[in-house]
C-alpha cells in the first residue's frame, strides 16, 4: 500500500508543484470560464486529461511514441496560451457545442503533450519490464486527477467568492485570468530553447 502512496504523491505534485507550474496554468484558463453550476464539464475535462496523459506515459513508457523534449517544452506553453486567448474570444457568449468540442481537443492535446514531457522522468523513476510500469501509471494519474479536483474547485470558488462578494463582472473575471496566464506563458514561449537549437 506505501507504493501506492509513493506514485499518488507524485501525481499530486506533478501538478500541484510551484515551480513546474504548467498544468496549473491550463487548470486555471481551462476553468475560467466557468461556474459551480458548470462543474461537471469541468471534471469531464480535467479527466480527459488524465487519461491522455497516463496513455501518452503509455506509449512512451513502450517506447511507441518518443519526442524530444524542448518541442514539449515550446508546445505546453503555447496550448496554454491558445486556451487563454481563446476565453478572451469567447468571453460573454454562451457556451456552446462547437465552444466545448475546441477546448475538448485543446485538452486532450494538452494531456498528450504534458504526459510525453513527464513521460522521461516517470522512466527513470521505475525499473522493470514496461508491463510492471502500468500500476504505478494508475496509482499516478490518479493522484493527477485528484490534484486537479483541487485546483480547479479553487479557481471555481475564488470566482464566485470575486463575482459575489467583490462584485466583479464574470467577463471581468474571464478576463483577469486569462490576462493573467497570457502574460505568464508568454515569457516562456519567447525563451524556449527551440530557438536556440
Amino acid at each position: 500500500m506505501s507504493e501506492f502512496w509513493i506514485f499518488f504523491e507524485k501525481g499530486l505534485r506533478h501538478i500541484l508543484d510551484l515551480f513546474e507550474y504548467n498544468p496549473i496554468l491550463f487548470l486555471i484558463a481551462l476553468a475560467a470560464p466557468y461556474s459551480f453550476k458548470d462543474w461537471k464539464k469541468v471534471m469531464l475535462l480535467t479527466a480527459i486529461f488524465t487519461l491522455c496523459h497516463a496513455i501518452a506515459i503509455v506509449l512512451s513508457v513502450f517506447g511507441v511514441v518518443i519526442i524530444k523534449g524542448n518541442l514539449t517544452d515550446l508546445l505546453i506553453p503555447i496550448t496554454i496560451l491558445i486556451v487563454a486567448v481563446f476565453n478572451l474570444f469567447t468571453i460573454g457568449k454562451s457556451i456552446k457545442n462547437a465552444s466545448i468540442n475546441s477546448i475538448l481537443f485543446i485538452t486532450l492535446f494538452f494531456g498528450i503533450i504534458d504526459g510525453l514531457s513527464f513521460a522521461t522522468n516517470f522512466k527513470l523513476l521505475l525499473v522493470g519490464s514496461p508491463q510492471s510500469k502500468l500500476i504505478p501509471i494508475l496509482e499516478f494519474s490518479l493522484g493527477i486527477e485528484t490534484s486537479q479536483i483541487v485546483v480547479v474547485f479553487i479557481v471555481l470558488i475564488l470566482s464566485y467568492i470575486v463575482q459575489t462578494f467583490f462584485r466583479f463582472s464574470k467577463r471581468d473575471w474571464i478576463l483577469v485570468l486569462s490576462s493573467f496566464v497570457i502574460g505568464v506563458v508568454l515569457p516562456m514561449i519567447i525563451k524556449s530553447d527551440i530557438w536556440n537549437s
